[in-house]
């Protein structure tokens, strides 16, 4: 991957721009795969298995292209817009990122989505034996071909929770130290796009939020057993829930590029 490819990629009209900055990365689940660069540049660079494996030097090669053809247009851009890279004090700018993270760390939200994901390994790890036995079971009911009984939607439902719930565990997490660092750069930089961008990561995180509330919703009805844990996983989304939508008030009515246009 070198510069002037990138360059001629990102003009492609067929992609919407942008369209990457506040999706939730769940490619196999999007339909505006299509329309993405950061999809095309994927498939382009990582389309064998080894180029796709991180301990194959392969990977690291296509990485390393596509970071070095990055840091060239940053470059450039930088100079057309008079900017002096080199005059960056980096010693400062570290001293300020610490900062940042430390009070990212100490907001309320952030403190209970990293505690959610937590819970979340615990509920998976104490609860092995009950999931593989839930797939026994429905594995028995289908070979028996009982009529009227369908182990097949039962285990696809199941599946299908699980997955969401393990793809935003630690997402929602990120998104919303995102969200919170860049509101942070706005008041201490005074940088004017920085809590569109913080309303656009607490969107993504909202959405993860509730569609993990959904998914839980799902796994109750499947293991009535398991209502104590998973209700205090269900209130503790929704006092994230209540709390990101405090902290950032614009962030529902945030229109990601191409996902929420019409």
């Amino acid at each position: 991957m070198d510069k002037e490819r990138l360059k001629k990629l990102a003009g492609n009209p067929q992609f919407i721009p942008g369209v990457y900055n506040y999706c939730d990365r769940w490619c196999e689940r999007c339909a505006f795969t299509s329309r993405c660069m950061t999809y095309a540049l994927s498939e382009d660079e990582f389309d064998n298995p080894q180029s796709q494996d991180i301990s194959n030097k392969a990977f690291w090669n296509k990485l390393h292209g596509i970071f070095k053809a990055t840091l060239e247009m940053v470059k450039e851009t930088a100079e057309e817009m008079g900017i002096d890279l080199d005059s960056i004090d980096l010693e400062e700018t570290a001293k300020q990122e610490e900062q940042v993270h430390k009070i990212v760390k100490g907001q309320p939200y952030t403190k209970v989505a990293f505690a959610y994901a937590k819970k979340v390994d615990s509920w998976l790890d104490s609860n092995k034996g009950l999931l593989e036995g839930k797939a026994d079971e429905l594995q028995a009911l289908a070979v028996a071909r009982i009529p009227s009984v369908r182990p097949d939607k039962d285990a696809l439902k199941i599946q299908d929770c699980l997955e969401i719930v393990r793809w935003y565990q630690h997402q929602i997490y990120i998104k919303l130290c995102r969200a919170a660092s860049g509101m942070i750069r706005g008041e201490l930089e005074y940088l004017e796009y920085a809590p569109q961008d913080a309303n656009g990561s607490a969107k993504v995180a909202i959405i993860g939020i509730e569609r993990s509330i959904a998914a839980w919703g799902g796994l109750l009805n499947q293991f009535p057993d398991q209502e104590h844990p998973i209700l205090d996983l269900l209130v503790n989304l929704k006092r994230l829930l209540r709390q990101v939508e405090a902290a950032f008030p614009g962030a529902r009515s945030f229109v990601r590029p191409g996902l929420d246009e019409a």
